[in-house]
């Protein structure tokens, strides 16, 4: 009966026509203005809506202080058969021990020793944790804001000229750095520093380079150190005009950029600006890519890297907008 009913009021009516058209502007008008409980389309929400939904989590960072540093100077000139000269740069006096041919799965035990049972604060607790795997051990003292140069090498007698093929069972070189003062211990949450260097032999021939940094603190946590890959200006030189030997990641972007390795520090502050506006001061780090590009204004409107095009999963700044300004005033 409904069925004649309905086919009746298609032919002779158009009433039919325009509830039709009616009840389908209500239901389109519902599903944009959200009345079924749907959200909003972007292209409807005002600016303070689409600012908030790409606003990515800030990640909760505390500023510790690092009193190591550690740098190779000359990587080209390193091998294994030569040796390699390493460049210290610490706020107190330290101890750097060098181990030559170290166990991989050693270390790695090592590391998680710190963690749940042994707290690698001197040479000597890494070495207990690494039951002796290495073929060589050398030490140095280094005084406090000492920046001379350590060469360090293996001994004529253990015959060695590579550390076979990849993957290796050896690191090439592990480089510890720890305070030399107990009472030094007590005052820094890092108390030690592991750097994994590989040096190029016959049978792997990477130019040399610093692999991992481990950051080790007293409570018990290790941290891997990482670079962040900062924007820079296309003022200098064009990229022809760098060095071709191969170099790290953080010197290729330099170059790729239009600045090498010398002139980096020279225009570091016009390297500095925001790849968005071109016009703040680049504070903020997107991760997990780690590219440091944006400034306070801009990153409240990119959930994706605006480099590499990434999601973001988290950010955090490079300094407080108290840092800033005392910079500032600084400045002035």
């Amino acid at each position: 009966m409904a069925a004649v009913f309905l086919v009746t009021l298609y032919e002779y009516s158009p009433l039919f026509y325009i509830t039709v058209v009616f009840v389908c502007f209500l239901v389109t008008s519902g599903l944009v203005l959200g009345w079924f409980g749907l959200g909003v389309p972007v292209i409807l929400r005002n600016s303070e809506e689409t600012e908030s939904s790409a606003r990515v989590l800030k990640k909760q960072m505390r500023q510790v202080k690092n009193p190591f540093g550690l740098e190779i100077p000359h990587p080209a000139t390193a091998s294994v058969t030569k040796g390699i000269a390493l460049r210290p740069d610490c706020l107190e006096d330290c101890l750097l021990t060098c181990y030559w041919g170290c166990n991989v799965q050693k270390l790695h035990e090592a590391l998680q020793k710190h963690i749940y049972c042994c707290r690698i604060k001197t040479p000597q607790a890494l070495e207990d944790a690494l039951y002796s795997e290495y073929l060589y051990r050398q030490q140095y003292f280094i005084k406090k804001n000492d920046k001379e140069e350590k060469y360090c090498q293996l001994p004529e007698d253990a015959q060695v000229v590579d550390f076979g093929p990849v993957p290796r069972s050896r690191y090439p070189l592990i480089a510890l750095l720890t305070l030399a003062d107990e009472e030094d211990r007590e005052i820094y949450d890092i108390i030690s520093m592991v750097a994994v260097i590989h040096i190029p032999d016959e049978s792997y021939r990477l130019s040399c380079r610093i692999l991992y940094q481990y950051l080790l603190l007293a409570q018990g946590q290790y941290h891997d150190l990482k670079q962040l890959f900062m924007s820079a200006n296309s003022t200098g030189p064009s990229s022809s005009d760098t060095s071709t030997d191969e170099r790290s990641t953080d010197r290729s972007l330099l170059e790729q950029a239009g600045l090498s390795e010398d002139e980096a520090e020279l225009h570091e502050e016009n390297s500095k600006d925001c790849v968005v506006c071109q016009n703040g001061t680049v504070n903020w780090v997107l991760l997990p890519c780690r590219h440091a590009c944006l400034c306070d204004g801009c990153i409240k409107y990119f959930q994706q890297c605006p480099m590499c095009r990434q999601f973001v999963q988290e950010s955090f700044p490079l300094c407080s907008k108290k840092e800033q300004d005392e910079d500032e005033s600084t400045h002035i």
